[in-house]
C-alpha cells in the first residue's frame, strides 16, 4: 500500500494476500500439470500452450502499462482542468480536498459523457492515475459530502495500486481462456493431429493431449475467475472503508451507494450494458441483479451487494461514534 493517511483495514490485507496466495498455488500447479502432459507430445502441442502464454504477457502488459489510455477511451472521457466548466471545477475541488487529507499527489481528472451516474479510477501508478466521474454523477444528484464519499472511495483504489494488483491476479485467467481457444480451434480443425516421434503419425496419442490441455484451461480457467471476483469484491469493501474512514462519513458514502444504485436501476438495460467493459472498475456496478439468482450472481460479481456494502458502512459509524 502507498504511505497515505488511508487506513489499512488488515483483516481485508489478509483475505486478499490469501487469494492472491491461492492464485499463485493454482498458476503454478497449471504449470506443471501443462508441462507433465506435454513432455511428451509434438511441437505443435507444446505451441498450442505457449504461444497463448506468450500472446498473455504482452495482453497483461498492454493492459497494465496503459491501463488509463483504454479505460479513459473506453467510457469516452475527457481530461479537464478546474477551468473547464462548473462540472470541472467542481470535481478538482473535492480531489483537492481528498488529496489533502490523504497527503497523496493529485491525480489527473476526468469527466465521462454518461446518463449512468458513477466514477472510476485507473492508471498503472500514482503518477499516471486518473480519477473520472460520469457527467450524471455530478449534475447535483449528490450533495458534496456523498461526492467526496464516492470519490474518496476511488482515491483509495489509487493508493492501494489496485490496477497492478488485479492486472497480476487476471494473468493466470487469461493464459487459461487463451488456451482454451487454442486447444479447442486445433481440435476442430485438425491440429490435434500430427506426427508424433520419430516422424511417425501419432493421431490417436495427439488428440487426447489437446483435450486434456483444453480441460486444463476449462478448469483453471473457472478457478481463477471465481478467485479474481472474491478479489475483486475485497478490493470494493477496503475502499469503501478506508474512503468512509478518511473523509469521517460513512453515512455520506452509504447515502451516495443507495441514490448512485437506485438512479442506475432506473437506466435502460442497453445503455447499461454499453457500460459493461468497464463495470468492475465503477464505484457500484452497472449490473447488480437480485431475485431468484441473487446468491448465484453474487458469486460471479465483480462487487459486493448493496446490502453487504451499507451493513459495513454502519459497523464504521458505530465504530467512529464509539
Amino acid at each position: 500500500m502507498a504511505k497515505t493517511r488511508y487506513a489499512p483495514d488488515r483483516g481485508l490485507i489478509a483475505r486478499m494476500g490469501l487469494t492472491m496466495f491461492l492464485l499463485g498455488l493454482v498458476f503454478v500447479a497449471f504449470i506443471l500439470v501443462l508441462y507433465l502432459v506435454l513432455s511428451a507430445a509434438h511441437a505443435s502441442g507444446a505451441a498450442i500452450v505457449f504461444f497463448p502464454i506468450l500472446l498473455a504477457l504482452v495482453l497483461g502488459f498492454g493492459s497494465f502499462y496503459w491501463s488509463d489510455k483504454i479505460a479513459l477511451r473506453t467510457a469516452q472521457a475527457v481530461i479537464v482542468g478546474p477551468q473547464d466548466g462548473p462540472q470541472a471545477a467542481q470535481l478538482h475541488g473535492v480531489v483537492d480536498r481528498i488529496c489533502a487529507l490523504a497527503d497523496m499527489p493529485k491525480p489527473r481528472v476526468a469527466i465521462a459523457p454518461s446518463r449512468m451516474p458513477n466514477a472510476f479510477a485507473t492508471g498503472r501508478n500514482s503518477k499516471m492515475a486518473v480519477i473520472c466521474a460520469t457527467s450524471s454523477l455530478l449534475d447535483g444528484r449528490l450533495n458534496e459530502q456523498e461526492l467526496e464519499g464516492v470519490l474518496a472511495h476511488e482515491m483509495s483504489h489509487v493508493a492501494h495500486k489496485d490496477v497492478a494488483v488485479m492486472t497480476i491476479a487476471s494473468f493466470i485467467g487469461i493464459v487459461a481462456a487463451l488456451l482454451v481457444r487454442f486447444a479447442f480451434y486445433s481440435e476442430l480443425f485438425g491440429g490435434g493431429g500430427g506426427r508424433g516421434r520419430g516422424g511417425n503419425s501419432n493421431n490417436g496419442g495427439a488428440l487426447p493431449v489437446v483435450l486434456i490441455v483444453l480441460v486444463v484451461g476449462i478448469v483453471v480457467y473457472a478457478i481463477s475467475f471465481l478467485l479474481i471476483r472474491l478479489l475483486s469484491r475485497y478490493r470494493e469493501l477496503s475502499a469503501d472503508r478506508s474512503g468512509a474512514l478518511l473523509t469521517g462519513q460513512p453515512s455520506a458514502l452509504a447515502s451516495a451507494l443507495q441514490k448512485v444504485s437506485g438512479d442506475m436501476a432506473r437506466i435502460p438495460t442497453k445503455d447499461l450494458r454499453a457500460a459493461e467493459p468497464l463495470n468492475a472498475f465503477y464505484f457500484a456496478p452497472a449490473f447488480a441483479r437480485g431475485g431468484a439468482g441473487a446468491s448465484l450472481s453474487a458469486l460471479f460479481s465483480t462487487h459486493p451487494s448493496l446490502d453487504r456494502r451499507l451493513k459495513e458502512l454502519a459497523k464504521i459509524s458505530d465504530q467512529l461514534a464509539r
